[in-house]
C-alpha cells in the first residue's frame, strides 16, 4: 500500500518520472566490484567532541583510531543547523529548503530521488537503522524509510535512548540495551545478512545519540567521575556511540568486507550549547561555524591507501553525488543537485572545492517528534490490533505542495562559503537585510565583519547567494517536478 501511494505522489501529483524506471546504470552488482557502504551520523556531535580534534577530556578511541587510519575531513559542514534538514540533504544530495524540509520534525517529500532508491537501480540491497526522523515509521507512510527506498529498517521517528522502541518495517518492537550498540545491532544483522551475497549492500547508521536528553550508561558515565553530572551523561553518550561504532568497524574486517566497504561518518550539526564544543562560533541551530561544522571520516582501504586529513570544504549534500558517481549511476530526470562529487578527492586529486555551497536557515517552526511516546502508542495499538495507530503519524500529506513561496525574497539567515570567504545574508520580518563577510582562514571565529570594507567582494558574492536562494525556491514550489 504505502509503495503504490508513493509511486502514486510521484507519477500523478508530481509529475516526473518513476524512479523505477528512470535510472541509467551498468549491470551487475558483486560481480562488478561494487563497494558496499556504509553510512554513519551522529546526533548532535559538534566538530569538537571528539578526543582527535582536541578535546581534553572525551574518550573517544575507535574515532580516533579510524580517523589516523583513514580520510578525515577538517572542514566538513553538514547542510542545515539542525537534525531533519541535514538527513535530508544525505538522501537527496540538496538542500533541504528545496523540498519543505526546513527544521526537526519536516519530511522528505515522496517525489525526490533518494540515495537508497539510486543505489538500488545500481543493484544495491538497502538498509536503514537507528533515527529516522525524515517522516514516520508506520506502516502505510509515503515518507517511512520503505517508501524512500529501504528493503529493510528498524528505525525510530527522532532520537532515542537506552532500551527504546524501534520499528522493523512498521512493526514495534521492545529492545534492551544502550541505545547506539542497539543500532550497530541491527545494522550487523543486516550486514552479516548480506556480506557475502550477490548484492552489494547500502547500510544506514544513524545513531540518536549523544542527542539530550543525555543518558548515558553507567560504565560510560563512569569514566567522567570527575565532570559535572550533566558532563558525565553527555561525554558518556559519545563514547557509549564509539563503542558501538568501533564493534562495527571492526566486524566489517572480521567478515573479510572491510577492504572494499566505504565507512564515512560524520555529525548532523554543530555542537550543543552548554555541554558540547563546536568548530567555530555560536552553535547547534546557527548559521555560524559552530553550527554548520562537524566531524567527518570516511575510510575505504582498497582506495584510499594512505590516511590523511583533507581541509577541503565539503558538506553533507555531496554524499549523494559522490556515491552514485563511485558506483557508476545516473537517475534519469535527477532534479538539481547541490552537493558535488567528491571521488576525485577520495583519490586525492581535488585540492579546492570546485564551486561554493550555499545555506539557508528559513524561519520556520520545528515540529515536535516525540519517539518514546509515538512508539509506546504504537506498541500498545499494535498489541490491540490496531496495525498503524494514529493515522496522523503516518504523514500523508507529505507529497502535497500547497503553498507557493515568492522568489524575490529569502527571509531567515543564509549564508554563501566560497572558501575561504563566508557571506552571510539575513533577512528579518520587515525585509531589511543584512550582510556579513568573513575571511575564514584568517577569521575563523567570524569575529572581523569585512562587509562594508570589502564591498565589491561582498556584492559579487550577495549576487551569486540569491542566485542560488531563488533557484532553491523554484524547487521549493515543486517546479523541479514538471
Amino acid at each position: 500500500m504505502q509503495m503504490e501511494r508513493r509511486e502514486f505522489l510521484k507519477a500523478v501529483g508530481a509529475g516526473v518520472c518513476l524512479a523505477a524506471t528512470g535510472c541509467v546504470s551498468a549491470p551487475g552488482a558483486a560481480s562488478t566490484g561494487k563497494p558496499n557502504i556504509v553510512l554513519c551520523m551522529a546526533d548532535d556531535q559538534g566538530w569538537g567532541d571528539m578526543a582527535y580534534n582536541g578535546h581534553p577530556v572525551l574518550k573517544t578511541p575507535n574515532f580516533d583510531a579510524m580517523a589516523a587510519e583513514a580520510l578525515r575531513f577538517d572542514r566538513f559542514y553538514a547542510a542545515a543547523p539542525v537534525c531533519s534538514p541535514t538527513r535530508g540533504s544525505v538522501m537527496t544530495g540538496r538542500h533541504p529548503n528545496r523540498f519543505g524540509c526546513f527544521k526537526w520534525g519536516h519530511t522528505l517529500r515522496p517525489q525526490e530521488i533518494t540515495i537508497a532508491e539510486a543505489l538500488k537501480k545500481a543493484g544495491y540491497v538497502t538498509g536503514h537503522f537507528g533515527k529516522w526522523h525524515l517522516g514516520s515509521v508506520r506502516k502505510g507512510s509515503p515518507v517511512n524509510p520503505g517508501a524512500s527506498g529501504f528493503d529493510e529498517w528498524f528505525s525510530a521517528p527522532n532520537f532515542f535512548d537506552n532500551d527504546p522502541i524501534l520499528s522493523r518495517e512498521g512493526v514495534a518492537v521492545q529492545t534492551r540495551g544502550e541505545s547506539s550498540m542497539v543500532t550497530v545491532d541491527a545494522a550487523l544483522e543486516f550486514i552479516r545478512k548480506h556480506a557475502k551475497g550477490s548484492q552489494p549492500f547500502l547500510a544506514v547508521v544513524w545513531f540518536g545519540s549523544p542527542h539530550g536528553p543525555h543518558r548515558a550508561v553507567e560504565k560510560d558515565r563512569a569514566l567522567y567521575e570527575d565532570q559535572k553530572e550533566k558532563q558525565q551523561h553527555f561525554y558518556g553518550e559519545i563514547t557509549g556511540m564509539d563503542r558501538a561504532f568501533g564493534k562495527l568497524r571492526n566486524q566489517l574486517h572480521t567478515l573479510g568486507i572491510g577492504e572494499n566497504t566505504i565507512l564515512w561518518y560524520c555529525s548532523d550539526n554543530g555542537g550543543l550549547p552548554g555541554v558540547g564544543t563546536t568548530g567555530g562560533r555560536a552553535n547547534k541551530g546557527k548559521v555560524y561555524e559552530g553550527g554548520l561544522r562537524v566531524p567527518a571520516i570516511l575510510e575505504w582501504p582498497v582506495r584510499i591507501k594512505n590516511p590523511r586529513v583533507t581541509d577541503v570544504p565539503c558538506n553533507t549534500s555531496d554524499i549523494y553525488p559522490t556515491l552514485l558517481d563511485i558506483v557508476g549511476v545516473r537517475m534519469k530526470n535527477q532534479p538539481p543537485l547541490d552537493g558535488i562529487s567528491l571521488a576525485s578527492l577520495v583519490d586525492g586529486r581535488l585540492n579546492v572545492r570546485p564551486r561554493p555551497m550555499g545555506f539557508w536557515d528559513y524561519p520556520a517552526g520545528g515540529i515536535s517528534t516525540p519517539s518514546s511516546k509515538w512508539m509506546s502508542e504504537l506498541l500498545e495499538a499494535q498489541k490491540a490490533g490496531s496495525e498503524t495507530g494514529e493515522t496522523s503519524r503516518l504523514r500523508l500529506d507529505a507529497g502535497e505542495i500547497t503553498k507557493q513561496y515568492p522568489e524575490d525574497s529569502f527571509p531567515g539567515h543564509a549564508a554563501w562559503l566560497d572558501w575561504p570567504w563566508k557571506l552571510h545574508r539575513i533577512q528579518g520580518k520587515k525585509a531589511d537585510v543584512k550582510m556579513e563577510l568573513y575571511n575564514l582562514a584568517r577569521d575563523p571565529a567570524e569575529q572581523n565583519d569585512l562587509a562594508d570594507q570589502d564591498t565589491d567582494r561582498a556584492n559579487s558574492m550577495k549576487s551569486q547567494l540569491e542566485d542560488w536562494l531563488a533557484s532553491v525556491v523554484r524547487s521549493l514550489n515543486g517546479k523541479d517536478y514538471h
